[in-house]
């Protein structure tokens, strides 16, 4: 019996399986443009799962070529004393954007999320009413609303920045998964 291929469009579901929490409608008409039914979108992220938790599976930077095939580009990046490579692979859902693993000299994948592709224009950002679930990213928020935070996330695929409102001074927090913007909460965040 041949196993069925896991590809790109399988990789997309997956990461529209974890987005659904928050923004199910945005879900769901992404799940018709790929054509892919609600089964359908849990059973690749059944497989990635699996994949994932494989004992004797392939290590994560493996995986992802091995879905996604070779990186449309690699840039050798410095970030602060660490030295890592950014591998970025097109997402047909989203055009302007790229999913970006991060890979430390050996190999291991310090982190993995969607950016905006080189060259794409980003939305412009000046208040918090700015701010529309998809249309930005972790790195686009948090230059756009100084100082913000990195927080915690609810699950290993997400993200919260603590950011202010810099017209009243109010506290948000904006919460990513797989690095896109989510969801605003009001209030004071934790600490």
């Amino acid at each position: 019996m041949t196993a069925v291929p896991f590809g790109p469009l399988e990789f997309q579901l997956v990461l529209l399986r974890r987005m659904a929490d928050h923004q199910p409608g945005l879900v769901e008409d992404a799940r018709h443009e790929l054509s892919a039914s609600l089964a359908e979108m849990r059973e690749a992220n059944r497989r990635w799962q699996a994949m994932v938790r494989a004992p004797r599976g392939r290590g994560s930077l493996r995986r992802y070529r091995s879905v996604l095939g070779e990186p449309e580009s690699s840039v050798h990046r410095r970030i602060g004393d660490l030295e890592c490579d950014a591998l970025l692979w097109p997402v047909p859902l989203w055009p302007e954007l790229r999913f970006e693993v991060m890979v430390a000299p050996g190999g291991a994948v310090w982190n993995e999320w969607l950016v905006r592709a080189p060259g794409a224009s980003g939305p412009e950002l000046r208040t918090i009413d700015d701010l529309r679930p998809w249309s930005c990213t972790v790195d686009e928020v948090a230059r756009a609303f100084p100082p913000a935070r990195p927080m915690e996330g609810s699950a290993p695929t997400r993200w919260a920045l603590a950011i202010t409102d810099p017209g009243t001074g109010a506290s948000y927090v904006a919460e990513f998964t797989w690095g896109l913007f989510q969801r605003l909460l009001p209030g004071t965040p934790r600490p």
